[in-house]
């Protein structure tokens, strides 16, 4: 499995991005599709995770109502649409994957596959 996210990079405070993160395994070992990010001197924390067997979606308390999640391909293709962007978003973003039903139930320890991270900075 391998995945690669793009789509970072400089924004203001109050600017929208979209990130999008191209998968490719077989189905199976995309059962969640979650993304992550790490800002300097933090611990990852898990942003959003979508479970393909019911297509319920979680978001962290930090980015809901601000972020919404699609995707395409059996969610081998995802697209995080992060809006109203804050200084405090500025991390690194990660996307995984899954291979369970229920990966999405631990977070960022429920996904098997990372792929390297795309950096996103928001500044004035």
């Amino acid at each position: 499995v391998q995945l690669q996210a793009s789509g970072g990079g400089l924004v203001q405070p109050g600017d929208s991005l979209r990130l999008s993160c191209v998968g490719s395994g077989h189905p199976l070992d995309f059962l969640a599709v979650g993304w992550a990010r790490q800002a300097p001197g933090k611990e990852r924390e898990g942003v959003s995770c979508f479970a393909n067997k019911d297509g319920s979606i979680n978001y962290a308390d930090s980015v809901k109502d601000r972020f919404t999640f699609s995707g395409e391909n059996d969610m081998k293709t995802v697209y995080p649409q992060m809006n109203s962007l804050k200084p405090e978003d500025t991390a690194v973003y990660y996307c995984a994957a899954g291979v369970y039903s229920d990966s999405c139930r631990w977070g960022i320890n429920g996904m098997d596959y990372w792929g390297k991270g795309t950096q996103v900075t928001v500044s004035s």
